[in-house]
């Protein structure tokens, strides 16, 4: 069950400005209650969640991600009324201690397992970009001394005479 529910969080996690993040509705159906539940347990305790540790969608972002997932309906009470909020991964390590109980805590240890598995890909990723970076520089330097002797070339090459015959159309 942790490996299945592990992968289904990995699918929950978006990049929003330049964050990972989790939506509210997202988390509250891993936690076995309501958005609206969840929701007003951040407002009781709003204290504990910083914008770094969570922040609403603007309404393009928020039509953005409805436009992703293809769930817009029309008709009253089919999607939400105002815009998802967002947790970063501190800002779900928060929620453990405003939804406490044995679910909350099973569910928060899943996906901070998961966040951590994300920043070792991530670091992994890194090196492999500095990998790439280098061999595009020296794929540049090639194509510098291919260019250079390319004009070299070009200089030796007599030009035509500008009165000569044309073949062709």
């Amino acid at each position: 069950m942790d490996n299945a529910l592990i992968r289904k969080i990995e699918q929950m996690i978006y990049i929003i400005r330049r964050q990972k993040v989790m939506l509210d509705s997202d988390l509250a159906a891993l936690y076995g209650v309501t958005t609206k539940r969840l929701n007003e347990q951040v407002r009781r305790n709003i204290k504990r969640f910083p914008a770094d540790f969570m922040f609403r969608l603007t309404a393009e972002e928020g039509h953005s991600l409805r436009s992703q997932f293809a769930t817009l309906e029309t008709g009253r009470g089919k999607h939400r009324k105002y815009l998802p909020m967002v947790f970063t991964e501190n800002g779900v390590a928060m929620l453990s201690g405003v939804l406490n109980s044995d679910r909350a805590i099973s569910v928060n240890i899943s996906i901070m397992r998961t966040f951590t598995n994300f920043r070792q890909l991530l670091a992994s990723d890194e090196s492999l970009s500095a990998k790439i970076e280098n061999i595009e520089k020296g794929a540049n330097q090639l194509f510098k001394i291919v260019f250079k002797r390319l004009d070299a070339l070009e200089a030796e090459i007599p030009l035509l005479p500008p009165n000569r015959r044309k073949i062709g159309i």
